[in-house]
């Protein structure tokens, strides 16, 4: 597999989690059960897929208002290609409909776009359009929304340790200088900040190969609902469970209310 390279960082506090009692900074959704939403309800897997666009138009909106800096929805897996090939090959469809269409509701609400992934499995049309939605919105401020497709986690940390070792390989970089630090600037995401709160629909409780160095001290909210059901009540809910949250970062309690004392 061959990967784009990462955005480098925009800011010096990227690395910066959102302190207790406030708003993520980085929120992260892996968008589950439109499958089942179907099939309760006798339809198709394709019209829960359907479903669950208009449940990542309501998050979208949603995220936006509360002031979050980068939302990060987990659309489809480098695992998924082994569903079905009429589900594949309809959800290939939609997210080519979802380009087309939603791109400029993006830009307009100055939402900038990213696809992180490895997209060369993906069709030359959609490969295109990708790279016309991120051009049209880079420079746009109120949300980074990310959307992660054929991606991994495992995958994204393999592809950030290889181009390390070639930087080595080539005399760039020691293998001293090899640290956290340094895989945090070569991992998808490396200008964002560090995911303070997962949330995973349908009631399923794991992180599926999902932002696994970007999630290392993630606080996770799992809920029942299934993605279609899944609207912007659910997510303010989400969001006042990681209010409730103590963030310890291996401090004791102690530590850490005398930190915000």
């Amino acid at each position: 597999m061959t990967s784009p390279q990462p955005p480098k960082p925009r800011s010096g506090d990227s690395d910066r989690a959102a302190p207790e009692g406030g708003v993520p900074r980085h929120v992260a959704i892996i968008m589950d059960g439109n499958n089942r939403w179907a099939k309760a309800r006798g339809l198709s897997g394709v019209r829960g897929h359907r479903a669950g666009v208009e449940a990542v138009r309501a998050v979208i909106r949603r995220a936006a208002e509360r002031d979050i800096e980068t939302l990060t929805l987990f659309a489809f897996s480098s695992e998924n290609w082994k569903r079905p090939k009429a589900e594949v090959s309809a959800l290939m469809e939609l997210f080519l409909m979802a380009l087309k269409r939603e791109v400029r509701k993006l830009h307009d609400n100055g939402i900038r776009l990213s696809v992180i992934g490895d997209r060369t499995a993906f069709s030359d049309s959609i490969q295109k359009y990708i790279a016309k939605a991120e051009e049209k919105t880079r420079d746009n401020t109120r949300m980074h929304l990310v959307v992660a497709a054929n991606y991994g986690g495992r995958w994204d940390i393999a592809g950030a340790a290889r181009r390390l070792a070639e930087r080595v390989a080539a005399g760039e970089l020691s293998p001293d200088a090899i640290d956290e630090h340094a895989m945090d600037g070569e991992v998808c995401l490396a200008g964002d900040a560090p995911v303070d709160l997962c949330i995973r629909t349908s009631g399923e409780q794991r992180i599926s190969n999902f932002l696994l160095w970007q999630m290392a001290y993630a606080e996770l909210h799992f809920t029942p609902l299934l993605w279609p059901d899944f609207d912007g009540e659910a997510f303010d809910l989400a969001l006042a469970d990681f209010q409730r949250r103590q963030r310890r970062f291996g401090m004791t309690d102690e530590q850490v209310e005398a930190q915000g004392a």
